[in-house]
């Protein structure tokens, strides 16, 4: 069987693969978290006696499967008590349709998600964090390999250090048409097939890249593999978040530490054949080749070393039920533990109707997909004040931040390269890729101790987003008050550790602040407007006047203190508060 697998790692799943992790509902344990969550749920309810889990707070003797609040924890599982459960959930956020096949659905992922949590964080789970993490790293590593390009590319093809931005802009064109394509696509052919093939295309074309013939050859090529690079970040959240229990959502800004990795790893190679002793006429050749290289043994790992089960919740949505139910039993065993779930439960709680997406064509679900972008989807994301308030403001700082960030971290090689060393002459490769790996390494640190400020009181997501927003863009207008190289490192240093935390709390932030049914549409608008923002970034850096060198820097931190601002006026804090 695992043989079987590894020569066919699109191998369908069965439940009779996993023979013994199946246990009755009476021997089912429920995961600690959940027994905390519906404490804290029903102790929060102190003006009503009746918890929103359908229980009473003075019930001693409550239905089997529900919880028991002078005890706080839970009888033995039973069919009662699940239903009296999701019934409560779904009467908390209803359904965007009354549709029996969606209602359905909802249902019925509501009960993997139960079972996902029940068997809690193990090793599957935490090889796909780090598998996942493979492709943060790698839209990071080429977003500032092209960067560290564009010195050698000015010289061999002999393209002004102005007009050369332009290289970046073609990478950003196949970041956008790799977000979009593979955000729909995932939804045709499976997150499994996805998740493969982003890496794969990327460093195909990124080995290739390294022999491109002249710059327009280079430029067609690095927007190629960003066809593959652009299809990570929306994949690959997705994948992950639909693996994840609840109990461990925090991992999701964990996972943005692999983006300053990707530009530490970028940073290294230059430093060795752009400005090191490996340097010469071919050194960004060879640079390109090894991060293409680097890009194609991610994809092995992924696709050979690495048995990827199907996102059960698209294999419900597709009517594939028993592969759904054969995926979380998979999962159980890779655990190394049991679970509950079974199809005769999924049917017995949600009812047997055949999912109303099994019968879609590819063409009815990209239809079905654009639609999430109508106004139908839309309004509710204004429904109320606050919830309009806070739409407005985070897609102005993801527009802003988008904008900003390439301005500066696309071409801060350049801007290294223009610094003077102590002697008051000018900086030499070796010193410019030095600085820019040290630079890199600062970096690293941010996304780790944003997973511990955001749930600190009184400062939470929106205090450690705003506070690090705003120190990034302060140092970066610090950045061009010295042309001394070492001033010039410290403030550089000092703005990577902040805007790594800022990234990393706006991405877990962002999809946490929005309800269930408008989640995607919200955070599918905010990743476009920052994907599109960003496709600006190179046009302007290359047609701002060459007479202050430090003038795209200027319009970096004006963009990052914008999105401060924005942020200062938010009005939902998620620190502590229950995902609907």
């Amino acid at each position: 069987m695992g043989f079987l697998k590894f020569i066919n790692p699109f191998h369908k799943e069965s439940a009779n693969d996993y023979a013994g992790v199946v246990v009755p509902l009476a021997r089912a344990i429920r995961h600690p978290t959940v027994v905390a969550e519906y404490a804290r749920r029903c102790s929060s309810r102190t003006s009503s006696s009746v918890c929103s889990d359908g229980s009473r707070k003075d019930n001693t003797h409550n239905e089997e499967g529900v919880m028991r609040s002078n005890s706080l924890s839970y009888s033995p599982y039973t069919i009662e008590g699940l239903r009296a459960e999701i019934n409560a959930e779904m009467a908390l956020v209803p359904s965007p349709s009354g549709k029996d096949s969606e209602y359905e659905y909802e249902v019925k992922s509501r009960l993997i998600n139960k079972a996902i949590q029940d068997i809690g964080m193990g090793r599957y789970n935490w090889h796909l964090f780090i598998l996942c993490g493979f492709g943060w790293l790698a839209d990071n590593l080429w977003l500032q390999g092209v960067a560290l390009t564009l010195p050698s590319l000015s010289k061999e093809f002999g393209i002004s250090s102005t007009h050369v931005r332009y290289t970046t802009c073609s990478l950003f064109i196949g970041l956008c048409i790799g977000a979009s394509f593979w955000g729909i696509g995932s939804d045709i052919i499976g997150r499994r097939l996805a998740f493969n093939m982003t890496l794969l295309i990327a460093g195909t074309f990124g080995i290739a890249a390294g022999a491109a013939p002249n710059w327009i050859g280079a430029c067609g090529l690095f927007a190629a593999l960003g066809v593959g690079v652009g299809g990570n970040l929306p994949v690959d959240g997705a994948l992950f978040l639909e693996f994840l229990p609840n109990a461990s959502g925090g991992l999701l800004t964990l996972l943005s530490a692999w983006w300053p990795l990707g530009q530490l790893v970028a940073s290294l190679i230059a430093w060795a054949f752009l400005g090191g002793k490996f340097s010469n006429e071919l050194g960004w050749r060879y640079f390109v080749y090894t991060m293409g290289a680097i890009t194609f043994c991610m994809f092995l790992a992924r696709f050979a070393l690495f048995h990827l089960f199907e996102s059960p919740k698209f294999l419900l949505a597709r009517g594939r039920q028993a592969e759904a139910v054969a995926v979380v039993h998979g999962i159980a065993f890779k655990n190394s533990t049991t679970t509950w779930l079974s199809e005769k439960i999924l049917n017995e709680i949600g009812g047997d109707l055949v999912v109303e997406t099994l019968t879609l064509t590819p063409s009815q679900v990209v239809k079905r997909k654009l639609a999430s972008f109508s106004g139908e989807r839309i309004g509710p994301l204004f429904r109320n004040k606050k919830l309009g308030w806070t739409t407005c403001l985070l897609w102005f700082c993801w527009a802003t931040i988008g904008m900003g960030y390439p301005l500066f971290n696309a071409f801060l090689p350049q801007y290294l390269s223009q610094g003077k060393g102590s002697s008051g002459a000018a900086v030499t490769p070796y010193e410019t890729y030095r600085n820019y790996a040290i630079t890199s390494v600062v970096g690293v640190p941010g996304s780790v101790i944003a997973c511990y400020t955001v749930d600190i009181p009184y400062i939470g997501r929106r205090g450690t987003m705003a506070i690090s927003t705003c120190l990034s863009g302060i140092l970066l207008f610090l950045f061009t008050t010295s042309a001394e190289a070492k001033t010039q490192l410290a403030f550089s240093s000092a703005e990577a550790f902040f805007q790594n935390i800022m990234y990393g709390v706006l991405y877990a932030y962002t999809p946490e602040v929005f309800p269930a049914p408008v989640r995607g549409t919200a955070t599918g608008i905010s990743s476009f407007l920052n994907r599109i923002a960003g496709l600006c970034a190179p046009i302007i850096a290359a047609n701002i006047p060459s007479a202050n060198p430090n003038a795209p820097v200027f319009v970096s931190g004006s963009l990052i203190l914008a999105a401060f601002v924005a942020m200062c006026f938010l009005p939902i804090e998620t620190r502590g508060r229950q995902k609907l």
